[in-house]
């Protein structure tokens, strides 16, 4: 027994050695041979495909931004002669309403223009001649015309006057952000109402005048000169100084308003020096008193709570 499992073990340990060095002959020839064919079979191919399918994704790339080239140009083409024609039927509506093509000559402004035209808003009593200049049947320029209208100024004072606003309200403890807010809205409001009003007015009436809607508003905007110097007046010096000077700047801008006005709506009776007779005539004296008389009320209305 003993030797029989001695030979079994001895059998058993020499077989390995044998079946050990069978498989590394195995391995060394035929695995060897296997991984280079398998190699050299599978590689090949897959590398022509891939080849292949890059070289059609590079020609099908190529064929579609050819094919896709005349189109996108046709599409933007198309796309900015719509919006060119959009923005010209914009500017033409808008111009019938605004003509924003005639803003540039309100603002052609210079600062001797600047004082001489706020020393006329706050002392009209002594100048005389009111006609605006006409150069070939259009206006001068502003800047070479004291009595031009324009909107530099009336902007400028709209602006300040809210800032002066806010201050009187800072020192009254009442400022924020909100109540800032409605001032400025109301302000604006009142001046869209008063224009509003005076177009009305000028259509019922039928005036045949050359004042357009911004020499309206202009002249309405005239008056926040007034209304800041009364604040500040006030503000400084007390209630009585802001009731005083803005006593002063009120008849100042109604003088102002019957001296500039009277030749554009009473234009025909002025221009040939006859008196002013006839229903028409009347209604358009009036209608020029109506307009003079409503800058004070708003001056006050817009003011007489910021002091206290």
């Amino acid at each position: 027994m003993d030797y029989t499992a001695t030979q079994s073990g001895f059998r058993q340990r020499k077989l390995q050695p044998n079946m050990h060095m069978g498989n590394s002959s195995m391995d060394g020839t035929d695995g060897s041979q296997l991984f280079e064919d398998t190699s050299g079979v599978a590689a090949g191919p897959q590398a022509g495909y891939s080849n292949q399918q890059a070289g059609l994704q590079a020609a099908g790339f190529s064929g579609q931004s050819l094919l896709s080239d005349p189109m996108s140009n046709l599409a933007m083409a198309y796309g900015s002669s719509l919006a060119s024609q959009g923005r010209e039927m914009v500017d033409k509506n808008l111009d019938r309403f605004i003509p924003i093509s005639k803003l540039k000559y309100y603002f052609a402004v210079d600062t001797v223009y600047v004082g001489k035209k706020l020393g006329l808003l706050v002392f009209p009593y002594m100048h005389e001649n009111w006609e605006v200049s006409y150069q070939q049947d259009t206006p001068v320029a502003p800047r070479f015309d004291v009595n031009a209208p324009d909107l530099y100024i009336p902007a400028m004072a709209f602006i300040t006057y809210i800032l002066v606003a806010g201050l009187a309200l800072g020192t009254q403890n009442k400022f924020s952000p909100e109540l800032l807010g409605v001032q400025a809205s109301s302000a604006l409001v009142w001046l869209i109402m008063e224009v509003l009003a005076v177009l009305l007015s000028l259509y019922l009436v039928t005036v045949n005048t050359d004042l357009t809607t911004i020499d309206l508003l202009a002249f309405s905007g005239y008056k926040y000169v007034g209304m800041i110097v009364g604040v500040v007046s006030g503000l400084l010096f007390g209630r009585p100084a802001y009731y005083l000077s803005l006593l002063w700047c009120c008849a100042a801008i109604f003088v102002f308003m019957i001296r500039t006005l009277r030749l554009k709506l009473l234009s025909e009776a002025a221009a040939e020096g006859r008196q002013v007779r006839g229903s028409r005539n009347q209604l358009r004296m009036y209608l020029t008193m109506s307009i003079a008389g409503a800058q004070p009320l708003f001056m006050f209305w817009l003011t007489y709570h910021l002091i206290r």
